[in-house]
């Protein structure tokens, strides 16, 4: 199993994402096979320090369900990113990642750490 380890600092999250997904799935290789699981494992650090295009950070809201009637939550980027960078990371990489049996499997190649050290993610 190889492994790559991505810097995310100063670096956009839609093209970071794009480029993590890539990678897990081994489409950068000449023998890329859609129903083989790939043996790619990445691990991307520095997800605080992010950089954002435009005015994201205040305009930019997610929306969840909660599953219960008028139960639906938003929060803007901002506040996602505040709460937990890492989580915002493998959302949008999870959403480019085929939507397949396989892609429980190839999210599990992916860490992702919020500094440069592993020790203090934990």
């Amino acid at each position: 199993m190889t492994e790559v380890k991505i810097d995310a600092t100063n670096q956009v999250l839609g093209r970071l994402a794009t480029q993590i997904a890539i990678l897990l799935r081994d489409k950068n290789k000449p023998s890329f096979e859609y129903n083989i699981l790939p043996q790619t494992k990445v691990i991307v650090v520095n997800t605080d320090k992010l950089k954002f295009t435009g005015k994201k950070l205040k305009n930019k809201i997610y929306y969840r369900y909660t599953g219960y009637p008028g139960g639906i939550k938003a929060e803007s980027l901002e506040k996602v990113v505040k709460k937990d960078s890492r989580k915002l990371v493998k959302q949008t990489v999870l959403a480019m990642l085929p939507k397949n049996r396989l892609r429980s499997k190839i999210i599990k190649n992916l860490e992702i750490y919020k500094n440069d050290s592993k020790k203090t993610n934990n």
